[in-house]
């Protein structure tokens, strides 16, 4: 598979079956990752992968199992989701936020050091460490593409930050920016309507057309 196949293919997939991803596909995986610019050029990142179930259940013991359709509706008008396509995938992605990450085939916990607290950030520059993990979490994102499995991101709550760091004793001054679950896609996955993006009309040359603005 071409690289631009690869990018094209990429989707979030939040329904797994419960096959395992064998552990010499997930090192090449985290390899992809590695593989990311880095900020300080030390590449000081961290990955804890979890494929028991009895320990990925521990992990994620701060997120909710379920959501009702009464807390959906408050989440939808909290939120002013007022875009058809935005409120689908809303609908569909909040209560499956626990049962994506604990079907998957494995869970990888990326970490990394943050030099400027997030409270003391005066300029970009500051967050040069958080942009350099997200390019690592994308490489990976598309590495397991490549392989032929789905992948989903969860942001953590700070509740859920401080129970995995306390959980896992993971050594002082790391973060974790996401949950990555990557796994088998399931037969009967749920996929959505995307709305298109216009190469044209968002792409300026030289200069930007003041039509669009």
């Amino acid at each position: 598979m071409d690289f631009y196949s690869i990018v094209n293919k990429r989707r979030t997939i939040r329904d797994f079956t419960e096959e395992p991803v064998p552990q010499e596909i997930i090192k090449r995986i985290i390899e992809a990752g590695s593989k990311a610019p880095s900020n300080d050029y030390m590449r000081d990142w961290q990955f804890f992968v979890a494929t028991d179930r009895e320990l990925i259940a521990k992990i994620l013991k701060k997120i909710p199992k379920k959501v009702s359709d009464k807390r959906m509706d408050f989440i939808v008008k909290m939120w002013k989701l007022d875009d058809k396509l935005q409120e689908d995938m809303f609908r569909d992605a909040v209560p499956k936020q626990y049962e994506m990450l604990i079907r998957s085939g494995c869970l990888i916990l990326p970490f990394y050091k943050q030099e400027v607290p997030f409270a003391k950030f005066k300029q970009m520059f500051d967050l040069n460490d958080f942009a350099s993990i997200w390019c690592c979490v994308q490489n990976m994102l598309l590495a397991a593409t490549a392989e032929g499995l789905g992948a989903v991101m969860r942001i953590p709550f700070e509740a859920e930050q401080t129970h995995i760091v306390e959980l896992l004793e993971v050594p002082k001054g790391y973060i974790m920016p996401c949950y990555l679950a990557i796994g088998h896609p399931a037969n009967n996955l749920k996929v959505h309507k995307q709305h298109s993006f216009d190469l044209d009309k968002n792409t300026h040359f030289n200069e930007w057309r003041k039509e669009d603005n």
